[in-house]
């Protein structure tokens, strides 16, 4: 059964599910850039958060992963199986779910900074200061 709360929106990015499922399936970077006719380089911005793939990529990279759209996107629906939990200590799954918590609030938290750093640059630009 698939565990929503270590692939869940408030846990992991569309980078973390992107690597699960490409993990998964045994690709490679390369492998999965091959396959969609792009570069590594690509493929490893998406994985870091970098950048993220546009719609028609997204509905490519779901079916060539074999997980649903929405997963990729929000961690619902159809996706990959948790960790094997039993592989690791629960207090280490425990500390893996909380830095991924916190990678997940890094994320939003630089994207939040971006946008009012552009209402800013916007605003010194109509007074005249830029």
């Amino acid at each position: 059964m698939q565990d929503d709360n270590w692939y869940g929106p408030d846990v992991a990015t569309l980078g973390d599910r992107l690597a699960a499922a490409r993990e998964a399936q045994g690709l490679s970077q390369e492998d999965l850039a091959k396959k969609l006719g792009l570069k590594p380089k690509s493929v490893q911005h998406w994985e870091e958060d970098h950048s993220e793939p546009r719609a028609n990529r997204l509905q490519m990279l779901a079916g060539v992963l074999n997980v649903s759209m929405m997963w990729l996107i929000t961690g619902e629906g159809e996706g990959v199986n948790s960790p094997d939990e039993q592989a690791i200590s629960p207090d280490v799954n425990a500390l893996l779910l909380e830095l991924r918590a916190l990678r997940a609030q890094i994320v939003r938290r630089a994207e939040k900074m971006a946008q009012v750093e552009k209402r800013l640059r916007a605003k010194l630009q109509e007074e005249g200061q830029l």
